[in-house]
């Protein structure tokens, strides 16, 4: 229990088997206070507490004595009971510790500390204001004025069973008994929230605590005790009161959770932190109330021992205890966890109880095993990504995790690396694939050894298993291989212009099938231009037509055709070739002019010239530089014109007269390549002569000119336009006309009965079928072969496909020649155009003649009865133009 006072500058801190520290400031006046020690105060000779003083100079020569003496202070300021204290009721017993100032100078100086008293009740604490004297401190008459009193903390313990309100303490001042005085008390508790937990008797000054108190809720109070009197002047200063609330064993401990996971690898040792629980408890964890205990309850299974596990009474640290984890035989713990407080006392103290799952982690303590000592498959030659082969395993350890995992290894027997062993993720099997293909006539079978392991290793001081190694036989099945040409692609090189029928070279294949007698046949599969043939026994090629290297077909100078090769294995097998024929060009394609046409001006000047070029569909050095030059013949072309050479490639065509009508003139050229022999071309290029203004430039005029038209014919169409043009708008006008004269005429008859947009009036038929002296007999059907062909040309009827023969048209072969084209399109329009039973024979639609006996009668005989049973209420659904005859016929609204 603790104490504290002030008295003026005087500070004191006493409690009952605690230090009781002085510090003098100023001298003073001794004041009495009370303090409440154990219930059993300790026997003598035993020290109930320490004063020590020290006054505002720090001298420690200090002597103390006591005004009771039941007590007696020691000069180290330990406060002692004489004799044993006893009272069957509230005993205080006060004394003064005085301290005798031993300082040079001072010496006859006693100072009196403060009383306190000892009290043996812990339910009565007296306090007192104190008074407030003031005295002189020297001659000139100073005064200072002391502090108020710090009054020792108030205990009191939660959950207190009452009767409420309960009595703490008793509040009083010493002017009491001279004037009257009211007492009250502030601060959180009282006035403030919350609120009404202590109350205080005015007149009295006893203070209360008027319910239960709840230490977890609130721990400490801190009031404030005021003293007024009945005018409500401050009568003492305010006192400090701290209530603190005494903690009891209420709450039990909580875990965190109520299930804790943890986990620990199979094979740890003893010792092994496997996790942590924790409980909390709300009481004060200073004291025995609030200190957690573990301890394990129980643990299931059993396996390999009750106690695989042990805890940390004070951390909760669940560690292993023994030896022995196995996942493989138990892969789960469960460990019931008891906290309990009034560390861990079963009698008193309070307990919950938690789950821990421990979960014992695998680790790789189990090699895979083969479930064989050989294995065996077959493969077809030439396959590739087959599965031969596969290996079966065993491993107890953790599915799916890289402790169970396989991984396969071949050891010896596959040199060429022709095998591969992937793992089947899901039942971990080793899958023996065929990667690169294998040859029966090289090898019939293969003897591989394979070894197993997994992808984690293994686990420090297990032993490899002898079952991990296995032989693996894999026989190859012969099949029928393809022919295989040795060289694919094959190139040969040719002058361009070969004559058909010329050998090329032998294009042959080899069977690799090497214990089979079989017989290759060849065939061509691609040939673009169809020039080529190949023998079907020996595979020779040769020409068909002439070899061009400026064909269409060729590319880059090379030309590819496509070969097969097939033998009579069962089933047939075949293989392709491709030939390239890398053509050699020669100069046989004359150089071409260009452009065709041109403009000059009529009168020579320097910038009216024509730039021509050529182009040869040969390769260098069949080309340019071309020589451009003018033909003799007529003489008019070198009197009127001049050629002359810019470059090897272009040349300039200019007038050699000052003037030339304008006209369009065929001037001839002849270009000559450079290609040995050069090769010559004459061409013509159409030079239209025109007038031309200041800039060289044809005129409009002249271009038209320049084109044949003389001036009056140009006159002429200019007139002819201009009167289309008078002619159209007169149209165009007179249209208006009417439509304005049509607009004007009232209607005879109501828009509604208006049927004008419907009625089409046709001419005049006459009177019938029977009053036209026609020859109606042309109209019916022929009735033989004969007749069509014997009738007249302008009479036949060309609605049907006449019955004769069709005629043949030419057939087109599978693989024309191009230079053959141009002739079956004109061998098939000359046989189309001879064909009787060519479309279109349905472009004139000719109706039969009905008969003398037509029971249809004319047009004339219809009336407008409505007898019959036709139903004409659909003409309802035509809108309003067709409503007055929905009403005749259909029986409307006016029947």
């Amino acid at each position: 229990m603790r104490r504290d006072i002030t008295l003026g500058r005087w500070k004191k801190y006493a409690s009952i088997s605690q230090q009781l520290h002085i510090t003098r400031c100023v001298t003073s006046s001794p004041k009495s206070y009370h303090c409440v020690p154990p219930q059993h105060p300790p026997p003598p000779p035993s020290s109930l507490s320490l004063v020590k003083f020290e006054d505002c100079k720090h001298s420690k020569a200090v002597g103390f004595e006591s005004s009771d003496p039941n007590f007696s202070v020691r000069p180290d300021g330990s406060v002692y009971a004489e004799q044993e204290v006893r009272s069957p009721c509230l005993l205080r017993t006060s004394f003064f510790p005085d301290a005798p100032n031993n300082r040079k100078g001072d010496s006859s100086e006693k100072m009196t500390l403060p009383q306190y008293s000892v009290v043996q009740s812990l339910y009565l604490l007296v306090i007192k204001f104190p008074r407030k004297h003031q005295k002189s401190s020297s001659a000139n008459g100073l005064r200072r004025q002391k502090r108020d009193w710090v009054i020792p903390p108030i205990n009191v313990p939660e959950n207190s069973r009452g009767p409420f309100p309960q009595m703490l303490v008793r509040i009083r001042s010493d002017q009491d008994l001279e004037k009257g005085i009211r007492y009250s008390i502030t601060g959180a508790g009282a006035d403030q929230p919350p609120i009404d937990v202590y109350n205080i008797d005015p007149v009295h000054g006893k203070m209360f605590v008027t319910r239960p108190l709840d230490r977890e809720e609130r721990a400490s109070y801190h009031l404030r005790a005021h003293a007024v009197d009945m005018n409500g002047n401050k009568v003492e200063s305010p006192i400090d009161l701290y209530i603190y609330v005494i903690d009891m064993n209420d709450n039990r401990p909580e875990f965190q959770n109520q299930v804790y996971n943890g986990s620990v690898a199979e094979g740890s040792k003893p010792g092994t932190l496997v996790m942590q629980v924790t409980a909390n408890d709300s009481d004060d964890d200073t004291t025995a109330n609030g200190m957690v205990r573990y301890r394990i309850l129980s643990q299931t299974p059993h396996m390999p021992i009750p106690n695989m596990f042990t805890i940390n009474s004070e951390t909760g640290d669940i560690f292993t205890m023994a030896a022995g984890l196995d996942r493989e035989k138990v892969s789960q713990y469960i460990i019931i966890v008891q906290a309990t407080d009034m560390e861990g006392n079963l009698n008193f103290g309070l307990s919950n109880t938690a789950t821990a799952l421990i979960s014992v982690t695998d680790i790789n303590d189990n090699p895979p095993e083969l479930t064989a000592r050989t294995f065996s498959g077959e493969v077809p030659e030439n396959s590739v990504n087959v599965v031969v082969a596969n290996l079966t395993v065993i491993d107890r350890d953790q599915p799916h995790s890289p402790n169970w995992a396989a991984q396969y290894r071949i050891a010896s027997g596959d040199p060429q690396g022709h095998f591969l062993i992937r793992t089947n993720p899901i039942n971990n099997d080793g899958m023996v694939t065929v990667v690169k293909p294998v040859d029966y006539e090289q090898n019939r079978a293969f003897m591989l050894t394979v070894i197993v392991s997994n992808k984690a290793p293994l686990a420090s001081g297990i032993q490899s298993s002898l079952q991990s190694s296995a032989g693996v036989t894999i026989s190859v099945q012969d099949v029928n291989e393809s022919p295989v040409f040795p060289t694919n692609p094959k190139s040969i090189r040719f002058e361009e212009g070969v004559p058909a029928g010329t050998t090329l070279t032998v294009f042959a294949a080899q069977d690799p099938d090497l214990f089979i007698q079989q017989t290759v046949r060849y065939s061509k599969l691609s040939d673009p231009a169809n020039w080529l043939r190949i023998n079907r026994t020996n595979g020779q090629i040769t020409t068909m037509a002439v070899l061009d290297r400026e064909s269409m077909y060729v590319r880059n100078n090379i030309y590819e055709a496509t070969f097969l090769a097939a033998d009579n294995g069962s089933p047939p097998a075949s293989g392709t070739g491709t030939l390239q024929i890398h053509l050699i060009d020669v100069n046989d394609n004359a150089p071409v002019m260009m452009p065709k046409e041109a403009q000059l001006c009529e009168r020579a000047n320097p910038r009216s010239k024509v730039n021509i070029t050529a182009s040869d569909a040969d390769a260098d050095p069949h080309v340019g530089p071309f020589v451009f030059e003018l033909p003799s013949y007529p003489p008019s072309i070198r009197r009127n014109w001049t050629i002359s050479r810019i470059s090897g490639d272009y040349a300039q065509l200019r007038l050699r007269i000052p003037y030339l009508d304008a006209e369009v003139y065929d001037v001839p050229i002849i270009v000559s390549d450079s290609g040995n022999p050069p090769l010559s071309n004459r061409s013509i290029i159409k030079v239209k002569v025109c007038p031309c203004d200041d800039n060289g430039d044809c005129t409009t005029t002249g271009a038209v000119a320049a084109a044949g038209l003389g001036t009056g014919a140009i006159i002429a169409i200019l007139i002819c336009i201009i009167i289309l043009l008078i002619l159209v708008l007169v149209f165009v006008m007179w249209m208006k006309r009417r439509e304005k004269e049509r607009q004007a005429k009232p209607l005879l008859i109501d828009p509604e009965d208006d049927v004008r947009d419907n009625i089409l009036k046709y001419d005049e038929e006459g009177g019938g079928e029977e009053d036209q002296d026609y020859d109606l007999s042309q109209l019916q059907q022929p009735e033989s072969v004969e007749h069509i062909i014997s009738k007249p040309v302008g009479v036949r009827r060309v609605d049907e496909r006449p019955i004769i023969a069709e005629s043949q048209y030419p057939v087109r072969p599978s693989l024309p020649h191009p230079g053959d084209i141009g002739d079956f399109i004109n061998d098939g329009l000359r046989a189309a155009d001879n064909d009787p039973t060519a479309p279109p024979y349905d472009s004139l639609l000719v109706f039969d003649y009905e008969g003398s006996g037509s029971t249809a009668g004319s047009v004339s005989s219809l009336n407008s009865s409505s007898s019959g049973d036709q139903d004409y209420d659909y003409l309802n659904d035509w809108g309003p133009r067709f409503k007055k005859l929905a009403d005749l016929y259909g029986g409307g609204e006016d029947n």
